[in-house]
């Protein structure tokens, strides 16, 4: 069929509707949600059978819904109505929650229903990461099922709207936390109900500030951890910072300190935002080797016996951007693992993200700070590019790159830094950077990509900036292999094949023969040589006379409404 995507903004699942309805055969064109004119203009130019909605902030006009088919997609059960359904449930720990794929109507939420899906809570996810995973996959089910049944001979009919339950736009006083009395277990519901967007409002030193990133100290950090009372802030790990709850404490990783000159605030590492007031707190340093209940950013362990040892280096950066500060910890990290005996390493990144490439949010602090954002950009691609080096040098082991999550820009080459990539059905990637204002990019993704993939189909991917589903990609040889359908069973796929990868009796051979090409490569032309061609270019965009990438920067990190639908995403225009 030809499908209008009707969307506030191109987001996760949009994406991922996108690469599935795409690579469902169906003819597909995207339109940002501007304003009703545009829309209306958008339907007369391409002439959808159907209209679907993945993601938006106000109802679709009725000169659309009462002339053609609308199907919006609800991240709530069938019943539920109300634009913080997410937030709810994660408050009020739900068991089960699910998506509803309905017709828009003139009533919010409560048109005929097409398709529906249920799916269990993920016991310690925020709202934005059972989004990304859980509401994701059941939407990408759902729409299919819903436009099966729209194309069906005889024609399907809807479900009858089920009976309602209105839940308002959650404010920020019904999440308030109330540190003299909530336990640990409620500032996590509290804090996690409105991660990523709009965070929850609260104080830290005094200062007005949204919390994002929240974790439970362990035990060993609560034997650690110095005396004090309710919300006060005791020590410092990373980028977060520990706060004592009435019967533990809570580590907090991000925050949005409000600015005194009246700017908006930015989402930056707690210890980074309130560097001067936490200087003096403890450092409560952990192993990179430990238990997983205590947080960290990083964390490494091992499976196997002697001689077929399997490492796993996790890196659970917030929301996959990797600041300078972050990927010096990161090289630190490969360093040490190197030491380990290990035949095969894993990398896979965090739970909802492998890693999204520099931190935007990081280099704008910086310029609003009265530094150079082009220094800071600079600074940041240098060590992305160390930590690339670092994979690539690896090469007394294989090296797997194993995304539980998406991955975009930078991430997806620094992915292909390893010798094998690993992946579920519902990863997306977006390997390309010119949607951040015609980056080059870096990397090494010269070198990377076209080795993957040939020079031909590297350049059209680069030129195409679109979403490449998992199925696509590992037809295109961006991946090598897909284990599982969902994030649900890939972590236990990849240990065992990981651990079967240690225990061939080819793998030394295998090593050897990676050795021995990555010398041929290196005498045809260095890597030295890709970088150095690689950030002349880097710095024209850093430092040239096009302030593309600045705009787009700028406006990414503050969230600027678009004002118009990128053209490769709008073919009808």
């Amino acid at each position: 069929m030809r499908l209008l995507l009707l969307t506030h903004a191109f987001n996760s699942l949009a994406q991922r509707l996108f690469v599935e309805l795409r690579a469902d055969g169906h003819e597909l064109s995207v339109e940002f949600d501007i304003a009703d004119a545009v829309t209306e203009e958008a339907v007369a130019l391409w002439q959808p059978e159907v209209v679907i909605a993945p993601f938006l902030k106000r109802r679709i006009p009725e000169s659309l819904w009462s002339t053609r088919l609308c199907l919006v997609v609800h991240p709530g059960p069938p019943g539920d109505q109300g634009p913080s359904a997410l937030d709810w449930a994660v408050l009020g720990d739900e068991p089960q929650w699910g998506v509803t794929v309905l017709q828009a109507t003139g009533q919010y939420d409560a048109g005929p229903v097409w398709a529906s899906r249920r799916f269990a809570m993920r016991r310690g996810a925020t709202k934005s990461g059972l989004y990304r995973r859980e509401v994701v996959d059941a939407a990408a089910e759902a729409v299919r099922e819903a436009l099966a049944r729209v194309a069906a001979v005889p024609p399907a009919l809807p479900s009858a709207p089920s009976p309602g339950r209105w839940q308002p736009l959650m404010t920020q006083a019904d999440r308030r936390i109330d540190w003299a009395r909530d336990d640990t277990a409620a500032v996590l519901r509290k804090v996690r109900c409105a991660d990523g967007s709009p965070g929850l409002a609260d104080a830290l030193f005094g200062v007005p500030t949204q919390l994002h990133d929240v974790h439970a100290a362990s035990v060993d950090d609560l034997r650690r951890v110095p005396a004090g009372a309710p919300a006060e802030v005791v020590a410092r790990r990373g980028p977060g910072l520990l706060r004592r709850t009435v019967d533990g404490a809570v580590w907090i990783g991000h925050v949005r300190r409000r600015r005194d000159d009246g700017l908006p605030a930015l989402k930056l590492a707690a210890t980074r935002a309130f560097a001067a007031e936490c200087a003096g707190l403890p450092e409560l340093a952990v192993p990179l080797q430990r238990d997983a209940q205590t947080w960290d950013e990083l964390r490494y362990r091992e499976h196997g016996p002697e001689g077929q040892r399997v490492g796993v280096l996790s890196f659970d950066f917030h929301n996959g951007a990797m600041s300078t500060r972050q990927c010096r910890r990161l090289l630190a990290a490969l360093a040490e693992v190197a030491r380990r005996p290990t035949r095969v390493l894993v990398l896979d990144g965090g739970a909802e993200h492998f890693c999204n490439g520099i931190h935007l949010h990081d280099i704008e602090a910086d310029q609003l700070a009265g530094g150079s954002a082009a220094d800071a950009s600079l600074a940041n691609i240098e060590a992305i590019d160390d930590v690339a080096l670092a994979v690539l040098s690896l090469g007394d082991r294989l090296v797997v790159a194993a995304l539980r999550g998406n991955a975009g820009a930078g991430g997806c080459f620094l992915a292909l830094a390893a010798d094998e990539v690993w992946a579920h059905r519902g990863v997306v990637q977006n390997p390309h950077y010119k949607n951040m204002g015609n980056l080059f990019g870096s990397e090494y993704w010269t070198y990377l990509l076209p080795r993957r993939v040939g020079e031909a189909r590297a350049q059209s991917v680069m030129r195409a900036r679109l979403p490449i589903g998992a199925v696509e990609a590992r037809a295109l040889g961006l991946v090598d292999a897909l284990l599982a359908d969902s994030a649900a069973g890939f972590e236990a796929a990849v240990t065992q094949r990981a651990l079967a990868l240690a225990a061939s009796p080819e793998l030394a051979a295998r090593i050897l023969a990676k050795a021995r090409g990555r010398e041929a490569d290196e005498r045809t032309r260095p890597l030295a040589d890709y970088r150095a061609a690689e950030l002349a270019a880097m710095r024209l965009n850093f430092y040239g006379f096009d302030a593309s990438y600045h705009v787009a920067r700028h406006h990414f990190v503050h969230r600027k409404p678009h004002a118009w639908t990128p053209r490769h995403l709008a073919v009808h225009r």
